[in-house]
């Protein structure tokens, strides 16, 4: 089962200059605890934006950089992929497993049509940002469950957790 998972604030901004445009420890438990011990797929800005890789979660990179691969070829917790063919037959041989897509704005936009559940941390206001998350339509998903986050002193924004579910055919 493929799905994503993401943060946005009310404009849909995803990101700004390689990193969230907002610090919400909220949302980054609810990212941990919900991924934890499944495969997660990103792009390479995604990768690089980790200052390691996540602990109990396989990770599949989307990139062009074979450097970047070597730097890691030791490492099983670290696969890489270099186009969407390879990345479709990885897809297709873990598709009993759930995989997320935690990002960037290009791989939301290829899988788009073949996501089967949405995790949104839907963040109220918006922020500088220079990426967006691509539009979906919701149209094809029904909501499933909807938490609201807490605001506290440490996590300043309104904000909520909603997932949605593709709806059957």
């Amino acid at each position: 089962m493929l799905a994503f998972i993401w943060a946005e604030d009310s404009a849909h901004h995803i990101g700004v200059d390689g990193h969230l445009p907002w610090r919400l420890p909220d949302d980054q438990q609810y990212f941990k605890h919900t991924t934890l011990n499944h495969p997660v797929v990103m792009g390479r800005r995604t990768f690089e934006s980790f200052p390691h890789p996540l602990p109990h979660r396989h990770h599949v990179v989307l990139t062009h950089d074979r450097q970047l691969a070597a730097q890691y070829a030791d490492n099983p917790q670290v696969e890489f992929v270099f186009d969407q063919n390879q990345l479709d037959d990885w897809l297709v041989a873990h598709g009993d497993e759930l995989v997320f897509i935690i990002g960037g704005a290009t791989l939301f936009r290829m899988y788009a049509k073949h996501v089967d559940r949405l995790y949104v941390t839907q963040i109220e206001g918006t922020f500088p940002a220079d990426t967006t998350m691509p539009a979906l339509d919701y149209n094809q998903f029904e909501e499933v469950r909807r938490v609201k986050g807490k605001v506290d002193e440490r996590n300043h924004y309104a904000h909520t957790f909603v997932v949605y579910q593709r709806k059957p055919e």
